[in-house]
Order: C-alpha cells, then structure tokens, then sequence
C-alpha cells in the first residue's frame, strides 16, 4: 500500500473510492442529440482507464425544457438517455472507477431562443449579464414542475447505473434562489435564508425519496459569491451548515465567486497567468466548519499541489479537471512513479473557451482528447523502423518527432535558432502567458528520452535533409508575419511579432491594426501600452479579438483598459503615408461611404503568418509522393501510402503553419494524425 496521500482510498458513504482524484463535472460538449454517444463515452473511459477515483460527467445535463443547453449538454429530462448512460457507467466501472452525474436547471442562465423558445425562468426578472435572457419571475407551478423533473432526471440516472448525482447550484438556478441579489420572491421560497435555501432542500428531498440512500447526492454551490449584497463568507459557512444538517446530501463540492459575467467566471475557473489553486484555502475552511466530506476543484494542474490539498485534509476529494483533460492517465503515472512523464495543464483555456463559442472541448496540447475513437493517448509500435527527419521545431515538428519516437523511428530535428518553441517560445515572453513554454519543454523531455537527435542552430537546406538518407521528411518550418496588407505604406508598419520579441521598441502614439484577431495583436498592445504609449487596437471586424475567446480575453482586458487604451471595430486600414517623423494612417470601412485619417508614430500590423516553405517546394521533385497527403488515409488512421513519384526516395508531408496559419492545436493535431500512422 502507498503512503502517498493521493492514493488513499476513501469511503463516501457506501461508495469506496480508490484515490483522492476526481474529474469534476464539466461539459465537453460531445452529446450527440443530447446523448452521450461513442465520442462521449470513449473520453469519459479514458479517464477511468488512466486511474481516476471517480469521474463525473456533464456540466450539466438538463433537467427541463425550460433549461435549454446554451452550448451542446447532455438532455437529462428524456427517457431515451437512460440506455446511453448504462453503457457508459459499465464501461467506466470496468475500468475500476465510480461515475457520478451533475444535474441542472440553469435558470436565467440561458436563452429563451434556444431548444423549444420556452420563457426563461428564475425567482426575479434580473438578466444575467453573460446569457442576456430576461426571465420570467416563477410561479408556484414552475417551482413545483422543476422540482419533480430534478427528480425524474435522478431516477433516471440511477437507472442507468451512476452511482450518484451531483446539482450543480452556482450561477444556476439553485443558486439564483439561494442568493439575495437574483431571489425576489415572497413567501416560502424569498426572503430570509431559510426560505431561500428551501428550494434547493426541496429538490433534495424529491430526489432523495425517488433514489433511497444506497445513492450518492452532492451539491456544487456558492459559499461566497465575493459580490456585494450576495451571498458572503458568513452566510456561505451557515449554508454548508444547514446542507449537512439536512441528512439529504452526502458531501459538498464547494465552489467560491460567481459565473454571471465573463471576469467572474474567470476568477471561478482560472486560466494561465492566474493563481494556482486559488480558492483552495477557502475550501478548507468550509471542510473545517462543516467536517463533512469536501470536494474541491479550481485551477489544481499539478500533482505537488493535489498532494499538498489532500495531505493538509483541507479536502477529501481533489478536482483535476482541465489536468485530466491534458493528460487522463495523471493516477497511473503517479502509481508508476512517472510523475515527469506527466503533459502538464498550460491554463491556455483553449478546451473551456471553445465550448462557450459553440465547439466541441479541446486540449491546445493533447490533440487526442475528445478524439479517443480515433486519436490514440498511448502511441503504439511500429512494425518497421525508418528514418525520419524533421525541420522545425515548434509545437507541429516537436509533436511529429514525439510521435514518430514513440513510434520505435530513429528521428532527427533541424531548427535554425538557438532553442525549440518556434511561436509558442514568443508568447511565452508575456509574464501572463509562460505557462504555455510547457508545451515545448514536455516535448523536449519525451523526445531526449526517446534519443531524437536534435541540431540547432542549423538553416536546414535540401542537400543538409537528404544527407541524412530519410524515409520521411515532415517540414514544420511554420511561417513568418504577413504585414503586405495595405495599398500603400507597407515598408512603415512593423509585425506584432516585431514588438513582442523585442525587435522594435514601442512608440508612444500606436495604431495596433489587428485583422487575425488572435492573441499576438493583445499580446503587442499590451507590450505597447504597458512601455507608457497611448495605444488604439483597431480591427475590421465587429468585435476585436475574436479568436482569443472569452475568458482569454478577461485578463487583457483587465490590464488594457487600466492602461486606457482604445478599441476601435469596423474600421479598415487602407494605407499609410510618412510627413515628417509621423505617420499618416488612411482607414476605411467595408460597410462603405467613409474615410479617416490616424496620425500616429508607430503602426503595427497583426495579420497571420505566410508559410516558410521554400524548402518543401525544393524537396518536393526528390519525393515519392511529391508533397500529397491523401485526405481519405488521413481521416481513415490509415498509412500514407500515395506513390505519385516511383523514382522518389522519400516521402515528404509539411504540417501546421508551413501549410497556412492555424493555432497551435491545429498544429499539434497535423502532427499527431500523420505520425502516428508512420
């Protein structure tokens, strides 16, 4: 038996949980019609697979009608789930793991023009903020109807072999009773707390009545909103409290702030540049005023720190969500003692940011979660070794030669700097954003391991690739700042790499001109503002940024308006003209019938990247495939096998930006998918 605290088992109730780490529940969006189908399921395994306590799914699955998803979650509320469910929960409980189930109702949370354009409702007319809906005020009956639907949709879990559920209450509508700002209503459900709370009791009890108590119930909740007149420190002890008193509820989940805006939602859920397990603490107390089982879980990515919250007993459980999602066999390395091998969690967001604009949850650096039928975690042996040589060494190219090492292939990289990293190692020059230079050093690591052979500071030309007789040659040289975008005056604008590298100091009067929309444009700004310019960040597009997300945005936006910079959108940069030791800028509109001028000192255009590809172009006569990727082998997990050249000695790909500016998930995906199946 290991010492290690996080290997302890611990007993919930009747439930025997094998170690200290949970999956908290959360939304990938992977529901296919509302169900949790083959993607969903296959990523919920993985997790049990990799050694996890318990896992628990949906974030959260929808208890009524009334609840319509605002992004892809399970539709808890529908008889037909019950059969998808079991083949989950067997799945997982093969594995050795327990599963758990968040329900909700979200209350104003949502959109009234979503799933069946049913009235919104909550216990006041108050919008919130991130969803926009202006509820209904509830009526008894609504109180009555949701409070069954919680319990047809935990009688259904059980049916379908959970082995509990979890209500979400923060930020839903649990919560909108239980808070004084969002709780308007008289009588037996507003006013003092007792009445506020009887909502969530209710629900409790008519689940509790409909399960028995050989069934896990717990509650996520609020236990200091930090807003003023919410629900604060004091109240929030009193009502951990009161849910233990009730004999209703097994442990509590305890969360801390409030998700109505995108700011709050970002201290709840911290991204990189934040604090480490910020409200860790704060868990404690509440575990120690209550000593009731607690779970906790808030920007915990690293063992040390899951070890430490368990050791100290500030918890019982602790949540390595978004970790898990990074890497799911986090339990199994530690039993190895493999900790080092560990992908660490960078906090770039991309996985949570991806749903709130409608997409499916990805890992920046783990292009294989949410692709378990088709991605593999683990790399398998190849049948035959073979040379190959790879140029570049960002994320694409480290991920190629990661894979093809692990693969068994004798790999050599090329990289003309001093160092790996290629863009990521100029993001990481932002204090924020350093976490994300992990992505390159885990990469490093596994590839030493595995004896790649690594030549920096070598311009890799034709004849230096096919000195080394390849097999495969994967160009990764990704691409160089694309500043040619105006009809005049291209020569006087600088790149946004060119600012944050260091290259070209600051201004003092700055047009920022960005047409990507991604995070290199904030990342200048922010470099230009922070130097003591005025700063005015301008985009065509109706909305500035649009690629970095909304909680990636929280932080810019924290420090860019303390900064008073300027945001401008729908306005074009056409041109630009020098007079004297200033620069004219000539701005347009593609709504039409408009012109501007902007007389600054600096102009800096972030516009994407051009592909570096002169050495594919020169390599691609010399190839057997002459440069062509069949899609159908691709998208099948199938060898590239496509013969174009009989005469060629090699085959030749190039991924991620070499190819067209993409991300560096993008990137990582290009080459997870071509060598693998080398």
């Amino acid at each position: 038996m290991s010492n290690d605290p996080l290997l302890q088992p611990f007993q919930l109730k009747h439930l025997t949980l094998r170690n200290r780490i949970i999956v908290t529940s959360h939304e990938p969006a992977y529901p296919e019609d509302g169900m949790p189908k083959g993607r969903y399921r296959a990523y919920t395994v993985e997790r049990a697979r990799g050694g996890v306590a318990l896992t628990m799914t949906a974030g959260s699955a929808a208890v009524s009608k009334d609840s319509p998803p605002v992004f892809n979650n399970l539709l808890a509320y529908k008889d037909e789930i019950v059969p998808w469910i079991r083949e989950m929960t067997d799945a997982v409980h093969e594995e050795g793991a327990a599963i758990m189930i968040q329900l909700t109702h979200l209350g104003r949370r949502t959109r009234w023009d979503k799933g069946d354009w049913l009235p919104v409702v909550a216990p006041s007319h108050h919008r919130e903020a991130a969803h926009r809906a202006f509820p209904k005020k509830m009526e008894d009956w609504d109180i009555e109807r949701i409070i069954r639907d919680f319990a047809d949709a935990a009688e259904r879990m059980k049916a379908g072999g959970m082995d509990g559920v979890e209500l979400e209450a923060y930020g839903h509508l649990i919560d909108q009773f239980t808070s004084p700002l969002t709780n308007e209503l008289d009588g037996p459900y507003g006013g003092s707390l007792d009445n506020r709370l009887r909502f969530c009791l209710d629900v409790f009890r008519a689940m509790r009545e409909r399960v028995g108590d050989d069934f896990i119930l717990g509650v996520r909740y609020t236990a200091d909103e930090c807003l003023p007149g919410g629900t604060g420190k004091a109240e929030g002890i009193e009502i951990s409290k009161r849910l233990r008193d009730s004999g209703l509820i097994d442990y509590l989940n305890v969360i801390r702030g409030h998700i109505d805006t995108d700011p709050g939602l970002t201290d709840v859920i911290p991204i990189q540049g934040m604090a480490n397990s910020p409200h860790l603490d704060f868990a404690g107390e509440i575990r120690a005023a209550t000593r009731f089982p607690t779970f906790h879980a808030a920007k915990i990515p690293d063992v040390a720190t899951a070890r430490h919250a368990i050791a100290t007993g500030k918890v019982d459980m602790v949540g390595m969500t978004r970790a898990h999602m990074t890497d799911p066999h986090i339990v199994r390395k530690i039993i190895e003692r493999r900790e080092d091998d560990i992908r660490p969690c960078v906090g770039a967001n991309y996985c949570l940011d991806r749903i709130y604009q409608g997409g499916l949850a990805f890992c920046i650096h783990n292009a294989a979660t949410g692709r378990e039928e088709t991605m593999p975690h683990r790399i398998p042996k190849a049948d035959a070794r073979r040379k190959v040589v790879i140029v570049g060494s960002g994320p694409a190219g480290l991920e190629a030669a990661r894979v093809s090492a692990e693969r068994g292939h004798e790999v050599v990289v090329f990289e003309a700097a001093n160092d790996p990293g290629g863009q990521i190692r100029l993001t990481a020059q932002s204090k924020r954003r350093r976490e994300m230079i992990s992505i390159i050093d885990w990469r490093m690591s596994q590839c030493e391991k595995r004896g790649v052979t690594f030549r920096f500071n070598t311009w890799a030309e034709a004849d230096t690739v096919l000195a080394e007789n390849p097999d495969v040659v994967i160009v990764a040289t990704g691409g160089l700042p694309h500043t040619e975008v105006l009809t005049k005056g291209n020569e006087l604008v600088v790149s946004s790499w060119d600012i944050i590298s260091g290259d070209v100091k600051p201004g003092t009067n700055v047009l920022v001109y960005d047409d990507a929309g991604d995070h290199a444009g904030l990342q200048a700004a922010e470099f230009i503002a922070r130097a003591g310019a005025r700063v005015e960040i301008m985009t065509p597009d109706r909305s500035f940024a649009p690629e970095v997300m909304a909680m990636n945005l929280v932080p810019y936006m924290r420090s860019l308006q303390k900064l008073d910079t300027t945001f401008t959108v729908t306005w074009r940069l056409e041109a630009a003209e020098r007079s004297g030791n200033q620069i004219i800028a000539h701005v347009g509109s593609d709504y039409g019938g408009v012109a501007k001028t902007r007389t600054v000192d600096q102009i800096v255009v972030n516009h994407g990247t051009i592909p570096l590809d002169d050495l594919y172009f020169e390599l691609k006569p010399g190839s057997r495939n002459l440069g062509e990727v069949s899609y159908d082998a691709l998208l099948a997990g199938a060898p590239q096998t496509v013969a174009r050249n009989p005469a060629g000695t090699y085959q030749l790909f190039r991924i991620g930006d070499a190819v067209a500016a993409r991300n560096t998930h993008a990137a990582i995906y290009d080459a997870l998918r071509l060598a693998k199946d080398i």
